[in-house]
């Protein structure tokens, strides 16, 4: 093999990691990282392993370890390991989660969603995609300047953090609130937790979220007398069927984002009476809810509210409002930030694609970095099948993410060197 220069013989490293990225899924997936919310014990067992992992690659690794009561271990970890680079006067931060949700109804999966099946270029298992692809990709490319003695340009920071999946106060939110300084204004931060299949999308923006739980209180009745009642199910259908109107009352649209409108659907719709022929009183649904950022969401909650009395005042029922997730969109990064040009320039040079900035209706920990002025991107290469049965990550997908992190890690000079395309 002919290496050329310090990049090539990281790349080649590179190339040679499938067998490795098929391991390190396969003892991923073995230690399920479920949070308390979803049955789970928290992200202990998965993150030991992974700090070994990293400490065996000669990494200096630092864990921030979240109170948390709800888990046997009392603590939920963050781990941040370094590989120190030549220029230390900022950091290229790779921040993935360790977090996964649970796999779901069983009898739509083809294996067990623990263990690690590999079919032709796929790696399917539950948490695959979600986030260990980025995970993987990421501790490859450390793995890769370590193994060709080769030192980076920008020091390289990786982040594994927990309950991304249920809210990140014991995740990033905890490491931002205790540990604010270890991230500092010109790193370059990037969060691989959302992709195409070309990896040519860089996620700049997201929208808020809201969800809302709707509980309406009515009179349970027999299903033959209904005067005798209010049904709290048709109030709620038809109160469901009004919060249809809020698309035409906030319909600005932005092509950075897809769909380019805010969205407001009805989702979960818990039990109600058990029998066909009583009439309930009491029916509770949600709403998913994601917003423009140009719309406060105290005004769409307003407006929520004022369709809920008009339901209230139709039926003689009483409905109340809960939100079990209110996340105001933060500040965009913008286009022309350094860590968006680096990205770009990475996959220009290695797959001749032409990257362009989006905007997202899902939530990331992106939104925590950017709401403390911190400028990160969402990027990685992916199908898009987190919290899917069969959920799964494509191995060329993985590699050829290390090659990008590896080449944005070595720094605007070996971008303009024009090699390793």
């Amino acid at each position: 093999m002919n290496i050329r220069n310090p990049l090539d013989a990281v790349l080649a490293r590179i190339d040679g990691y499938r067998d490795e990225a098929i391991t390190m899924q396969t003892e991923l997936c073995r230690r399920p990282a479920l949070g308390p919310e979803n049955g789970g014990n928290g992200e202990l067992e998965k993150a030991q392993w992974l700090q070994s992992y990293l400490k065996s690659l000669g990494l200096g690794v630092d864990r921030y370890d979240a109170p948390d009561d709800r888990v046997p271990s009392g603590l939920r970890p963050n781990l941040v390991a370094v590989l120190p680079g030549r220029d230390e006067a900022r950091r290229l931060w790779i921040l993935s989660h360790t977090d996964v949700v649970p796999p779901g109804d069983l009898s739509l999966w083809t294996g067990d969603p623990w263990k690690v099946r590999v079919d032709g270029d796929r790696v399917i298992a539950r948490g695959t995609e979600d986030n260990q692809a980025g995970l993987v990709s990421s501790v490859l490319a450390v793995r890769a300047f370590v193994e060709a003695g080769v030192q980076p340009a920008l020091p390289v920071a990786l982040a594994c953090v927990a309950d991304e999946e249920t809210g990140s106060r014991y995740g990033l939110r905890y490491l931002l609130d205790t540990n604010r300084a270890m991230f500092r204004k010109d790193d370059l931060i990037i969060v691989p937790d959302s992709g195409n299949p070309r990896g040519t999308a860089i996620e700049i923006a997201e929208k808020g979220i809201l969800w809302i739980r709707f509980r309406t209180r009515g009179k349970q009745t027999h299903g033959s007398e209904p005067g005798r009642g209010r049904n709290a199910h048709k109030a709620s259908a038809y109160l469901t069927t009004r919060l249809d109107t809020l698309y035409h009352r906030f319909r600005k649209r932005d092509a950075l984002f897809d769909p380019p409108i805010s969205t407001f659907e009805p989702t979960k719709k818990e039990a109600n009476v058990s029998n066909i022929n009583t009439i309930p009183g009491d029916d509770v649904v949600y709403f998913d809810c994601r917003v423009l950022p140009y719309y406060p969401l105290r005004d769409v909650i307003a407006t929520v509210r004022e369709l809920a009395r008009e339901t209230e005042k139709k039926f003689r029922v009483k409905i109340s409002l809960e939100f079990p997730q209110r996340e105001v969109a933060a500040p965009p990064t913008p286009a022309d930030a350094p860590v968006v040009a680096a990205i770009a320039g990475a996959v220009k040079q290695l797959r001749r694609r032409r990257a362009k900035t989006i905007g997202i209706g899902g939530g990331t920990v992106a939104k925590y970095f950017r709401d403390v002025g911190l400028s990160c991107v969402v990027w990685s290469t992916m199908d898009e099948r987190a919290h899917t049965p069969d959920e799964y990550a494509r191995l060329s997908y993985m590699l050829d993410d290390a090659r990008v992190f590896a080449l944005v890690a070595m720094g605007p000079a070996a971008q303009k060197s024009g090699k390793a395309g």
